[in-house]
């Protein structure tokens, strides 16, 4: 069922929610409306049992290209106007990256500042060939925001994300393939194709073990061995209750594929 959220396109078929970041003619810059619902798009993924993958993309020739300035209005608002715009996408980037969904960025384009933070926060991203990255704020005299400075070394170490962010400079879909950022190069004709095709294989996957997963990763960033052995004793003990385990056990004695449904 197709839902209207402001600057935003939003359906769901076949397991996979698909979020449009709409705002072609700014470029798909965040001003605090869209912010807000893009928020309550993802809150929406993350409550619904219909939603088993999640895709990202922007509509015309940009990702998106960070905070939209000449919509933030005069200086003296800009500090209230940050704060509420960021609550609001740090909401969402909080629930994708927590969300038993996967979720896949797809970056038609260019993926500046936010945008950048918004696809370094995606489980998985697929970019076009044409497609740039650039961490931008230091251009405009700015700091990260949108989980940047969390994401990014974590996925090319300090050394290169302190490049990528004192620097901006901009690099190509095959630098950020190399650098760890993105996870596949596709032509631009087929990019929101083939992201769309991997998210339908995921959302027949067990979307709670995927989650599950997930969470596991991100715990071991900071957690020391004994505690992390622990952490996974604890889920895969939890999982072996769930409805996907039970039948991936009775698919094995059958020896057939599994059936799953996300429970």
């Amino acid at each position: 069922m197709d839902q209207e959220f402001a600057n935003l396109g939003f359906d769901i078929r076949d397991g996979v929610a698909r979020i449009i970041l709409n705002r072609p003619e700014a470029g798909n810059a965040f001003d605090p409306t869209m912010a807000a619902a893009l928020l309550q798009a993802v809150l929406r993924c993350d409550s619904s049992p219909d939603v088993r993958a999640v895709v990202i993309t922007g509509a015309g020739k940009a990702f998106c290209v960070g905070g939209d300035l000449k919509a933030l209005g005069p200086e003296d608002n800009l500090p209230r106007l940050l704060k509420e715009m960021t609550t609001y996408f740090h909401g969402a980037v909080s629930r994708l990256a927590r969300m038993d969904a996967p979720v896949i960025a797809a970056v038609n384009g260019v993926a500046a500042g936010a945008g950048m933070s918004l696809a370094c926060a995606a489980d998985f991203v697929f970019a076009a060939e044409n497609a740039r990255f650039t961490t931008a704020y230091a251009r405009i005299g700015q700091t990260p925001d949108g989980g940047l400075t969390y994401f990014l070394p974590r996925l090319v170490g300090y050394r290169q994300a302190v490049d990528l962010l004192l620097t901006s400079r901009q690099i190509s879909a095959r630098e950020a393939l190399e650098l760890g950022i993105v996870n596949r190069v596709a032509a631009e004709a087929e990019l929101l194709e083939s992201a769309e095709t991997f998210a339908r294989q995921l959302a027949k996957g067990a979307t709670k073990a995927l989650g599950g997963g997930k969470r596991l990763l991100r715990l071991g960033w900071t957690e020391t061995l004994e505690t992390q052995l622990e952490n996974e004793t604890q889920s895969i003990a939890e999982m072996a209750t769930s409805a996907d385990a039970r039948e991936a056990m009775l698919a094995f004695v059958e020896k057939r594929p599994p059936r799953f449904e996300g429970r």
